[in-house]
């Protein structure tokens, strides 16, 4: 990691912190420290769940119930057990907790103004879209990557997501029974294993990788959610399943992909897959890629 950007990240955090008063206990002016007026915001006009409260903050439990005491205490919020499931509790506004959270609302808004006020059209522009960029950016890095069952619930619905999109966007339409799909066995260790990718909890992309015996490895049912793509999810996802192949022996990496997914087509030759002919009799393929691949050099 380079030094120069890790003290160039510190700094801004400084000069963020600073100027947006997160170092006061007072936030924005009212009786509450940023962390509460923070979580009572994400709460919302009809509540939440409060396990979706603490995986959309990246907050552990007992935090997160401290703030909820606080204001629960200050006559904000309620939080009660679900009539289904009493392990799970749901955080709902009172009448005080929606006009507290409008208030926070209006002062945020005015603190925006701040930071925009003083600079010219132009440096405002910069900024915002400056900002912009860097939202993304650190969204992108929130996204985990991990190894799960392709039966696992999160994999299932990517895939349901994936067949879903096939169907509308391809002009004939798309029927799992006529496509070579993997059976779920070849997408689990040794034979393959399956990656999804979540955003604040919740699935937003997967990725298989077969490594048959008797032919090279092959990449399949890679798909990005729309949300959370210009991510840079699916460089990381090719980059993840070739670094895998490699650590399997394997120095030939393989895809197939229909000639309408074009965003995918121009991902594939930027991380310098070549077409090559037909390698299988998948009916939805128009475009076959392959890749040879070679372990990472240390840097």
């Amino acid at each position: 990691m380079d030094e120069e950007q890790i003290r160039d990240v510190r700094r801004f955090n400084r000069t963020v912190t600073e100027r947006v008063g997160v170092l006061h206990d007072r936030y924005l002016g009212r009786d509450r420290p940023i962390g509460e007026a923070r979580l009572l915001w994400e709460i919302g006009e009809q509540g939440q769940d409060v396990r979706r409260l603490r995986e959309r903050l990246g907050l552990d439990s007992g935090y997160v119930s401290r703030l909820l005491r606080s204001l629960e205490a200050d006559g904000l919020v309620s939080v009660e057990p679900q009539a289904d499931d009493r392990r799970v509790r749901t955080v709902r506004p009172t009448e005080a907790g929606r006009t507290e959270r409008a208030l926070l609302d209006s002062r945020s808004d005015e603190l925006a103004g701040s930071l925009l006020q003083p600079l010219n059209t132009a440096q405002r522009a910069r900024l915002v879209a400056a900002m912009a960029e860097v939202d993304r950016l650190l969204t992108a890095a929130t996204v985990t990557v991990t190894v799960v069952d392709p039966d696992h619930p999160d994999a299932q619905f990517c895939l349901r997501s994936f067949f879903a999109e096939l169907e509308e966007r391809l002009a004939t339409g798309f029927d799992p029974a006529r496509s070579l799909l993997p059976d779920p066995s070849e997408l689990q260790p040794p034979r393959g294993l399956f990656l999804v990718a979540r955003l604040h909890g919740e699935p937003v992309g997967c990725a298989g990788l077969k490594l048959p015996s008797d032919a090279p490895a092959e990449i399949k049912r890679m798909w990005v959610a729309p949300k959370a793509r210009r991510l840079g999810l699916g460089r990381r996802f090719l980059t993840e399943l070739e670094a895998r192949a490699v650590e399997h022996g394997r120095d030939v990496l393989r895809l197939d992909t229909n000639k309408v997914l074009s965003a995918a087509i121009s991902l594939y030759h930027s991380c310098g897959f070549e077409e090559i002919p037909a390698f299988n009799t998948e009916p939805y393929a128009d475009h076959w890629f392959e890749k040879r691949i070679t372990a990472a050099r240390p840097e």
